[in-house]
């Protein structure tokens, strides 16, 4: 989409060409477009209508009810702000005593809105046109473009200077292509601009990738890195007087997706805190394993977890933990062990179908085994299902036979 399209789709005659596409978007993307068509929108119009309908109804798991009234881009979507993650961020700035905030390549704008919706003064700055007129036409969706505004310009070149702080989520895909970047450097702004923000602003707060390499946090920075719902979905790094702790793993997901309108509402998330340089103990496999969630692991909070759980490694490479109880968390998933096995094919292959096991779930940590592939292998059947969790023990490959708990 490009920007005279984009005005197409404001005008009277676009809005009911988005009404019409949101109707039959989701299922054969050709009849949909036919029907358009046979409706008397022009083709143009039609592509542009169904293409927004389709990447809203994507967008529902990201902002809940509010998606349907956004205006979005593939590119901009993927790199978005899930809504529970940034008004819970926006809620935490407030909390610090911000006010007004710089948000420095606002893209479509999740983040600017969830402050803006918080009560802070946004000021957004983007680079592409484009996207820029995107996120202004979101603030206006949302009720909300008198406390965020938007400008057009290179995020290296503003002055923010007055602002109580500043956010950065600086793109992490090649322009044109959507592939993702690796090299920080490489990033707009690049990673050399980005970190030199907590020089000119008080407190800054820099949105990254989760596969962010420790080696590139400053270091009085506080890292967090945040899962919802199990899955990991990014990390940030609060400096200056908004760093608290070294490290953090933020647990999200529980309650429902907030409403199109007001603040946060699902529960509060699970947070563990700690040094994240700490090592846990190595011990043997014992009765319970603890599988920590992701944000933990990457977190390098899995020894912090484990002095909770009165639990041990059986290996130091590997993050799963083992105690004597199944005591309930919401950091880990627990399973009870039932079986510890040197891995052989054969007879784990045996030992399942003595047992009628013809379901299994695959985890694995330092194996090299594909899931699917051994799913094939094992050949199984019966009505009994089980957990087989690929792994090291000591060195060792090893499977256990585990079933879930709770």
């Amino acid at each position: 989409m490009d920007l005279d399209q984009f005005a197409a789709l404001r005008t009277a005659e676009g809005s009911a060409a988005l009404t019409a596409a949101t109707r039959v978007a989701g299922g054969d993307p050709l009849a949909a477009a036919a029907a358009l068509r046979s409706a008397g929108v022009p083709a143009g119009l039609a592509a542009s209508a169904l293409t927004q309908a389709e990447l809203r109804r994507r967008a529902v798991g990201k902002f809940g009810p509010a998606a349907a009234g956004m205006f979005l881009t593939r590119a901009g979507l993927e790199q978005a702000t899930r809504r529970e993650v940034a008004d819970r961020r926006a809620a935490r700035l407030r909390a610090a005593g911000v006010r007004t905030l710089a948000d420095l390549g606002c893209g479509l704008g999740a983040d600017a809105l969830a402050a803006a919706r918080a009560g802070i003064r946004v000021y957004g700055v983007e680079a592409d046109p484009l996207t820029a007129a995107l996120a202004a036409a979101n603030a206006e969706a949302a009720g909300l473009a008198d406390r965020f505004t938007v400008e057009c310009a290179d995020a290296t070149t503003v002055d923010v200077s007055g602002m109580d702080a500043v956010f950065c989520d600086p793109a992490r895909r090649k322009a044109g292509t959507g592939r993702r970047i690796f090299d920080p450097d490489a990033y707009s702004p690049p990673w050399g601009f980005v970190t030199a923000l907590t020089e000119r602003a008080p407190a800054t707060v820099v949105k990254v990738a989760p596969g962010l390499d420790h080696a590139l946090i400053p270091a009085d920075a506080e890292a967090e890195w945040v899962s919802v719902r199990g899955d990991l979905v990014e990390a940030a790094l609060w400096c200056g007087h908004l760093a608290e702790v070294p490290r953090r793993a933020t647990l999200c997901g529980e309650g429902p997706l907030p409403e199109a309108s007001g603040t946060e509402r699902g529960p509060s998330p699970h947070q563990l805190t700690g040094s994240g340089v700490a090592e846990a103990s190595v011990g043997p496999v014992r009765r319970y394993l603890h599988d920590p969630d992701p944000a933990v692991v990457r977190a390098h909070l899995v020894a912090e977890l484990a002095d909770r759980l009165d639990a041990t490694i059986a290996d130091p490479s590997i993050a799963y933990l083992y105690a004597d109880t199944p005591a309930p968390t919401p950091y880990t998933r627990c399973l009870e062990v039932t079986d510890v096995l040197p891995f052989s094919l054969k007879r784990l292959r045996a030992l399942l179908r003595e047992r009628r096991v013809g379901r299994v779930e695959i985890l694995k940590r330092g194996s090299a085994l594909e899931p699917e592939r051994l799913r094939r292998d094992l050949r199984l059947a019966g009505d009994a299902s089980a957990s087989l969790v690929l792994t090291r023990v000591a060195g060792a490959p090893t499977v256990l036979v585990a079933q879930p708990i709770g």
